[in-house]
């Protein structure tokens, strides 16, 4: 679900209206941009979030209880849709800790057709033929990050009265939620303010392809399946201009639930994924795998300008693709100025995906 901060009705010490973080369903999104003034860089961020509204009333450590309540020490979590970027693409952590650019050079073979290296024996003083190379180099923007967590000796005080819960834990465990889900988005989806730093599924570099899957494989006939499967990896290696088959088939994750369903009825007992799978491993090799990926389905990317079902082909390879986390997250120790306030800060750096050899990813949409 999709969240915003919303002025409450409840008021804070000093009076000032309190702002908080309110969840929406899909019923008080439609027709609604979750742009202000439609300028996507005015963005929110996308959180796929399982727990549910929550009324504003209902947050705190005061909650109206009687003498026959029980307080249970164990507590429900909010939870989020969470999955590893590692999974999917090579992430470099803890090279160029601090640099404010990661710049990654490309060579690239220059010379004439290998037959104009034939000699005639008889020529003499013959200038050869010579093999020579090029280089160029691809530059990814570094982000710096960093967030606080502040509470003070009231928040410790009346949180030991409600002996329930710790909140200096729940913060900063929050704060590292928050971080994970944060490169999560960036590493699928990128920056919904800065273009330099581009996602897996939006990155402009990778070629996409509109004619080769036009609805969900799931739903694909046994004559459309079919055809799918003899065509989508030919297009792959002509993309490559006939060099490398992939390695990883991202799709989305709705039609990745329905691929249990059986090839055709003249064979209900092989399902598409285990045919899709068995084909794909006897071509690209037994290490293929089938991904998938929330992000990839429109629902979950139409806040992020694409708004399609997308499907991608790559190699999982350093050389073709990678995200670089120079700074993973680190604390500061807690400090204070007070004795009765205290703050400490997290912070790390992060880039884009940047796409090497992008000719070996193609990517699918409809």
């Amino acid at each position: 679900m999709k969240s915003v901060f919303f002025q409450t009705v409840r008021h804070n010490s000093q009076g000032q209206p309190v702002v908080e973080p309110v969840f929406l369903d899909a019923k008080q999104l439609r027709g609604k941009s979750l742009f202000s003034n439609g300028d996507k860089a005015n963005g929110l961020d996308l959180r796929l979030n399982a727990a549910g509204d929550t009324a504003d009333s209902a947050t705190g450590y005061q909650i109206v209880t009687d003498t026959l309540t029980y307080i249970k020490k164990q507590i429900s979590e909010q939870k989020f849709y969470e999955v590893a970027p590692a999974d999917f693409m090579p992430v470099a952590v803890g090279d160029g800790s601090f640099a404010a650019n990661i710049l990654t050079n490309r060579t690239y073979q220059v010379s004439d057709d290998f037959e104009s290296g034939n000699l005639r024996t008889g020529a003499n003083n013959t200038r050869l033929a010579q093999v020579d190379v090029a280089v160029d180099s691809k530059t990814m923007k570094v982000i710096n990050w960093a967030k606080a967590v502040e509470y003070s000796i009231f928040d410790i005080e009346q949180a030991l009265v409600a002996n329930n819960w710790d909140p200096i834990e729940q913060k900063h465990r929050a704060r590292k939620r928050n971080w994970d889900l944060g490169i999560q988005k960036i590493a699928f989806l990128g920056s919904a303010v800065d273009t330099a730093v581009p996602g897996f599924l939006n990155n402009s570099v990778v070629n996409i392809n509109t004619s080769v899957i036009g609805k969900a494989i799931s739903t694909m006939t046994a004559a459309e399946f079919a055809t799918f499967v003899q065509t989508v990896l030919s297009t792959y290696f002509a993309n490559t201009a006939s060099t490398v088959l992939p390695t990883h088939f991202a799709i989305p994750y709705s039609d990745y639930l329905g691929l249990m369903t059986p090839v055709s009825s003249t064979y209900p007992n092989i399902p598409m994924m285990s045919y899709l799978e068995q084909a794909f491993k006897a071509l690209c090799g037994p290490a293929f795998k089938i991904l998938p990926l929330a992000y990839a389905d429109a629902t979950n990317n139409t806040a992020f300008g694409i708004n399609k079902q997308i499907y991608q082909l790559y190699r999982y390879d350093a050389e073709s693709l990678r995200m670089d986390v120079p700074v993973d997250y680190t604390t500061t120790q807690p400090n204070t100025i007070n004795n009765f306030q205290f703050e400490d800060v997290a912070y790390g750096q992060y880039t884009g995906v940047g796409f090497y050899r992008a000719l070996e990813a193609l990517q699918f949409r409809y």
